[in-house]
């Protein structure tokens, strides 16, 4: 089967690459790909900015159905519509293991950056990390849960009260998921973009920003006081990954605030720490998912209350693997997902 990998360190080195199916030994499963996620931790392995192992085929975002079981005793059956954590190797007896907390384990290698991903027709991964989609869930959108989780664990992370007015800075496709789970929590929304965002913005407010703002145009810092009777914004999720982000979600948000980092940068920013001791801000940082936020993830999925369908503004096939990567650093569309035939 053909694949999209990083083949060899440096920036960039990344191409379809030709790699036996696998087959399920037990404890694992084979999933038959129906849709895979571009994401912004594949663009930092195509730029050497994020650890991997290559030659390892890219992509973590997936759903698909189940087309082999490592053994007699599986809790799943061939046909199964499934979506998969992305920890596959883990030691299982770290403080970090044992706590749950399964991102930090030392030893932690992941589809997609470890070991073959999901930008291919198959990928192996453990058994112990699928989830059955619910009723009603397509694979389309289940492909999408991971971010989603990731999202939800951001939530979890930190506080929200109903009623809190919270910034979201970078509408992409991790701003418009967390701008929905922030909605959920009760919590009134502000998404911020650049002038470049205006698309995407009004995707915000299709999918229930109270108010969506232009950096370079909009006057965020007056227009955020005016609504918090001159206090500021109760939490800020920074969700682009660039340090103008980071820098306007810091100058929002009130003394006493909440500041959570959901973006990853792949790179040093400067950031003026000045404030969060002036301030008094509690910043909290945020990195991939628990067990929880899997289950409340799905949750949202089967109810409604969250839609990652209207985020997938281009499916395209393996092939056009450049495209996509193209697409993802023009900040053309929202989210790209791949379908492997």
């Amino acid at each position: 089967m053909k694949g999209v990998a990083k083949l060899r360190p440096g920036a960039g080195q990344v191409g379809l690459l030709d790699a036996p199916e696998p087959s399920a030994v037990p404890g694992h499963v084979v999933i038959e790909v129906t849709a895979a996620g571009l994401c912004g931790t594949d663009v930092h392995i195509y730029h050497d900015e994020y650890p991997c192992r290559p030659p390892v085929i890219l992509g973590h975002e997936v759903a698909g159905k189940i087309v082999d079981v490592g053994s007699g005793d599986s809790r799943f059956r061939t046909g199964s519509s499934v979506t998969s954590e992305p920890n596959f190797a883990l030691c299982g007896t770290c403080p970090f293991c044992r706590a749950g907390m399964l991102y930090h384990c030392p030893q932690r290698a992941s589809i997609g950056s470890g070991v073959n991903g999901a930008f291919a027709r198959y990928v192996l991964v453990k058994e112990r990390s699928v989830h059955l989609l619910p009723d009603g869930v397509d694979e389309w959108s289940g492909a999408l849960t991971e971010p989603l989780a990731c999202c939800v664990h951001a939530l979890e992370n930190s506080r929200v009260e109903p009623g809190d007015l919270a910034v979201i800075t970078g509408p992409g496709a991790i701003g418009l998921m967390m701008l929905q789970v922030v909605k959920a929590a009760g919590a009134r929304a502000v998404v911020i973009g650049t002038e470049t965002d205006e698309a995407r913005l009004e995707l915000a407010r299709q999918l229930g920003a109270d108010e969506t703002l232009t950096a370079g145009k909009d006057d965020l810092h007056e227009l955020v006081m005016e609504r918090t009777d001159g206090l500021g914004a109760d939490i800020a999720f920074e969700c682009s990954g660039a340090g103008p982000g980071a820098q306007t979600a810091l100058d929002l948000v009130r003394h006493r605030g909440r500041y959570v980092q959901v973006g990853l940068f792949g790179k040093p920013v400067l950031w003026d720490l000045e404030q969060v001791c002036v301030k008094e801000v509690q910043v909290q940082g945020t990195f991939a998912t628990v067990a929880s936020s899997w289950r409340k993830a799905l949750a949202l999925l089967q109810s409604g209350q969250l839609r990652t369908a209207p985020l997938i503004s281009h499916r395209l096939p393996l092939e056009a693997w450049q495209q996509a990567f193209d697409l993802f650093e023009g900040r053309e569309g929202v989210k790209i997902v791949f379908s492997p035939e």
